[in-house]
């Protein structure tokens, strides 16, 4: 393509639909390039209950993910369904570049994310938000009062296992080790939370149920030993969180732009190392990653962007 845009946002979740808005609105020529669905993550979620401006009842991933999409249209933003498999990104015109395409733009927007990752077991996709999840500040309420299981023992394992005592009547974290790996001083407040019990040396091997979670079956490590559990009759599930890390999408650009651990360093404004190149959403280095933090980044990465342009 011989065309030089403005603007070319990679990634179309919440920050880059949120980029394209306020680039297009802004009159800079933009792309959209989306290798899958738009929405990324939050496609997936039946139930959305914190985005401000939502629905109040009713609002799913893909219903807001829908009126993103046809916003950042509305203001112009073009769209490709590709694989980016290189980039250029030195110099004032950016090459993106696909099996057959070639992209160029005077800015690029980063906005691939990032993506929970996989308990491992059988039938985890089967019940993703039906009982799987990977986020509890999204979904705890959905489990107030249930019982919920928590995977994993890092710090952020821990962190959200307690946050989830606050609704539900009962947490219990399995870790495949007999010892937490988080933080000693959350560990502390971990032992003292009496809504709080840990299955040690285990992993999940199974799910199952019905529409919904019901079921589970786990793994001693050391033993080989296998225990069902099974729902409460009364309550008809229950909830499992996987929190063993998650693997950012920044593979391509790995020797060019600063990270940790995966993740793009920015600044406030959103600026990578790169002049011209910004990142925006789960795919940076932050503490909250949420659909409103992503929309938010994707605004300031936009302005930014117009602004380099400008100068």
């Amino acid at each position: 393509m011989d065309k030089i845009y403005d603007v070319i946002v990679l990634g179309a979740g919440p920050a880059g639909l949120a980029a394209g808005l306020y680039a297009g609105r802004s009159c800079l020529s933009t792309l959209i390039i989306e290798k899958g669905k738009d929405g990324g993550q939050i496609a997936i979620t039946d139930e959305i209950e914190n985005y401000p401006g939502q629905i109040v009842e009713g609002e799913s991933g893909p219903s807001l993910i829908a009126r993103m999409t046809e916003q950042a249209k509305k203001f112009g933003a073009e769209r490709a369904t590709d694989t980016i498999i290189s980039v250029e990104l030195q110099g004032d015109v950016k090459v993106l570049k696909s099996a057959k395409n070639e992209y160029k733009a005077k800015a690029v927007i980063i906005a691939t994310g990032a993506f929970p990752k996989p308990i491992g077991c059988e039938n985890e996709a089967k019940f993703m938000g039906k009982g799987v999840s990977f986020c509890a500040t999204c979904d705890a309420n959905f489990f107030e009062d249930f019982e919920v299981f928590v995977v994993g023992g890092g710090d952020s394992a821990v962190e959200e296992a307690m946050y989830l005592t606050k609704f539900a009547r009962k947490v219990t974290i399995i870790h495949r080790r007999d010892e937490l790996r988080a933080a000693k001083s959350i560990q502390e407040k971990a032992f003292k939370n009496p809504k709080l019990h840990f299955m040690w040396d285990s992993v999940v091997q199974s799910l199952d149920g019905d529409e919904l979670l019901s079921k589970m079956v786990v793994k001693n490590v050391k033993t080989g030993e296998l225990t069902t559990i099974e729902a409460d009759p009364d309550d008809g599930l229950f909830g499992v969180f996987g929190f063993i890390g998650y693997n950012p999408r920044s593979e391509l650009f790995e020797g060019m732009l600063d990270m940790d651990h995966g993740y793009i360093k920015t600044d406030d404004n959103m600026h990578t190392n790169i002049p011209g190149v910004f990142a925006a959403g789960d795919i940076r280095v932050k503490s909250l990653r949420q659909v409103v933090t992503a929309a938010a980044d994707g605004a300031i990465a936009a302005m930014q962007a117009e602004k380099y342009i400008n100068e």
